[in-house]
């Protein structure tokens, strides 16, 4: 189900920490071939005359430091009486003491242990397996109290603003997730249109998966996937955005197709976050058939987010974000996304075409706010929220045109994104020169924005800050999320205990542990 060899992260912005140390091919045979000398009852004297070499020969094998010709290892394996399959196999050994011995061996090739300068324990036979069984733990405690440190507000931020630039590189499409995405859904049946649950469903059959829709996920969880039975757990089927639903699981699907191993890191976490969203839209938009609908679109000077939202049966929200991944490349225009919250908090936002998103002193422009003058603020304004606003805005940079969709958790014509705050906007722009392929261009609605200057909105009138500075107590709401500590843990926010203990309830009756 898993790809054997994770490939070079497609999306990459060069920030990736080196990895713990993989288990080299030569440790796992020697530990392979110890497990079948032993159980044999020979000693390293007697193996090594009976296949015409020396038991110090066999020793460095035994201990990953040497590699054994083919003719050597197939009479090794006459002897005791398994085949050269056996000792090649990638799977680790069946005795608890040499899985325990390579995985020590694993964790002392790792930066995290190598950074302590401490000294390498080799586990030899003198060395007692409850002794390798509390180095490993404390090896796992290590590595748990590391990866917890790594996800501080400041690393958390900078990683996130180093793989949104690298976006803005890549004018936000990744030829190589395109084709996979691509390919997959074909696979599965696909030839056109808006992509069927049905779909997605033989695509995981395809890959050795049932898709089972529970009511009780863990609360830290949006799917779980049990690699044991072949099964990815969604939310019930029953809950509003079908296309929802069909995006999570070909998220799921997407560590495997592309060869995720777990997260080492926080960066490392979002990378594959953004890969596999990636992979989801390209999947339920595949290029073949979203390049020609935008391209008929342009010649007809008509695109409109609507109309590609409702063909392909998406949010206005996913129809926007994979409306940038495909505009520059294959439309031939820079373009923004906006996703701004109702009180003007922008959740996510990406551009290429010199739009001036606020900032911190990280480069970070999610928790900022947006000027009030900007569409995605103005289009809360207005009464009929069932279509999109237009408006062209004057900035320091440049004119820029927009359509803005508004939308709420409870559902509406735009249809509400997974987790949504209350009320939101969703935001696609060009500079003013590209609004010529816009529904919407000849709207007569236009604002001037002079932020970051602060008395373009964030100053009060002086007249009105004379009259109520001295006058005005207000109880301000705490805004939880600023006291909450960031996700920590292999899979940052998710409990084990919840998981481990849902897929106890849930696993066939046949299924047994190792």
């Amino acid at each position: 189900m898993a790809n054997e060899t994770a490939p070079k992260p497609y999306i990459d912005p060069g920030k990736s920490p080196e990895p713990s140390g993989a288990i080299s091919d030569t440790l796992t045979l020697g530990r392979r071939l110890r497990h079948f000398r032993t159980r044999s009852g020979r000693t390293l004297a007697s193996l090594a005359d009976a296949t015409g070499t020396t038991a110090s020969q066999l020793s460095h094998i035994e201990n990953g430091r040497r590699e054994p010709r083919l003719s050597l290892l197939q009479a090794l394996a006459r002897e005791l009486g398994v085949t050269t399959a056996d000792l090649l196999t990638d799977e680790p050994p069946p005795d608890r003491r040499a899985r325990l011995e390579i995985e020590l061996a694993r964790a002392q090739a790792g930066a995290l242990y190598r950074g302590l300068a401490a000294p390498v324990i080799r586990p030899t036979r003198a060395v007692p397996t409850e002794v390798l069984e509390s180095l490993m733990a404390l090896h796992g405690e290590l590595e748990r109290r590391a990866r917890e440190s790594v996800a501080t507000p400041e690393e958390a931020r900078r990683a996130n603003t180093e793989l949104r630039l690298h976006m803005q590189r890549l004018d936000n499409f990744v030829p190589e997730l395109e084709e996979l995405a691509e390919s997959e859904i074909r696979k599965a049946g696909y030839d056109g249109g808006a992509v069927t649950h049905r779909t997605v469903a033989r695509m995981a059959q395809r890959l050795g998966f049932t898709l089972i829709h529970t009511s009780d996920l863990p609360p830290s969880t949006r799917t779980v996937t049990d690699l044991r039975n072949g099964r990815i757990y969604l939310p019930p089927a029953s809950i509003p955005g079908g296309h929802g639903l069909r995006s999570l699981a070909l998220q799921a699907m997407a560590h495997r197709l592309i060869g995720h191993e777990r997260p080492t890191s926080y960066a490392e976490f979002l990378r594959q976050r953004l890969e596999i969203t990636y992979f989801a839209a390209a999947a339920l938009v595949p290029l073949g058939a979203a390049v020609p609908f935008l391209e008929n679109a342009k010649r007809e000077r008509d695109v409109a987010i609507e109309d590609f939202r409702d063909t392909f049966g998406i949010t206005h929200q996913f129809a926007a974000q994979r409306f940038t991944n495909l505009a520059t490349r294959h439309l031939g225009f820079p373009v923004h996304f906006v996703w701004v919250s109702g009180d003007g908090t922008l959740i996510r936002g990406w551009e290429n075409d010199g739009v001036d998103f606020p900032q911190d002193a990280w480069g970070t422009i999610e928790g900022q706010t947006v000027c009030r003058y900007w569409a995605s603020r103005q289009a809360f304004e207005k009464g009929d929220r069932t279509t999109e606003h237009h408006q062209y805005t004057d900035t320091p940079g440049g004119t820029f045109f927009n359509a803005t969709q508004t939308g709420s958790a409870a559902g509406t014509v735009a249809g509400a994104a997974p987790g949504a705050p209350a009320t939101f906007s969703i935001t696609v722009g060009v500079p003013f020169q590209h609004a010529k392929w816009f529904r919407g261009r000849d709207t007569k609605i236009r604002t001037q924005s002079r932020c970051p200057d602060p008395s373009c909105c964030r100053r009060p009138d002086p007249a009105q800050s004379q009259r109520w500075a001295e006058h005005a107590w207000p109880s301000a709401q705490v805004h939880a999320q600023v006291l909450r500590p960031l996700p920590t843990g292999t899979f940052p926010g998710v409990s084990d205990a919840d998981m481990y203990a849902f897929l106890d309830r849930h696993a066939p009756a046949s299924s047994t542990p190792d």
